[in-house]
């Protein structure tokens, strides 16, 4: 996530989501190939994905995030306050996406999400995937010189 509008967003929905008893990260890549902007586990289990947004031509281009949808039980747009209102359009399933307004400082709901349960075999793979992705980004805070890859 490169630009500071980007990390500024994606910030505040993080510190929001952790607020909430979720534990987020970032950049998970997910079985279809794709990448969750962000990706939290509730204490329920449950899994989140938030998309994150900053313009509204990011928006208006982006075809993938409705297969994000296949990955996790609620959806979420993360957003800065100016591109919240595009999001009320239908292309964008106001009724079955939830939407966050963030800034680097925080962030709050806008809108909250439906949530449609995964099926329990989907779950448990997903939420061994995320425990892997943040396992092996410890490790390599704590051993930056490890080589290698664990599968």
């Amino acid at each position: 996530m490169g630009d500071d509008l980007t990390h500024a967003v994606t910030r505040g929905l993080c510190r929001l989501l952790w607020h909430h008893g979720l534990a987020p990260l970032t950049e998970v890549p997910l079985p279809d190939g794709h990448r969750a902007d962000v990706m939290a586990v509730g204490p329920d289990g449950r899994l989140w994905i938030a998309e994150v947004k900053t313009s509204w031509d990011d928006l208006r281009f982006d075809r993938k995030w409705p297969a994000y949808r296949a990955w996790c039980d609620l959806f979420l747009w993360a957003v800065p306050v100016d591109l919240a209102p595009a999001l009320e359009a239908e292309t964008f399933l106001p009724d079955a996406t939830g939407l966050v307004v963030a800034d680097a400082h925080g962030a709050v709901f806008a809108r909250p999400g439906r949530s449609m349960p995964l099926p329990p075999a989907r779950r448990r793979a997903l939420t061994i995937r995320l425990a892997r992705v943040a396992a092996t980004r410890a490790l390599r805070l704590t051993d930056p010189g490890l080589d290698g890859a664990a599968s």
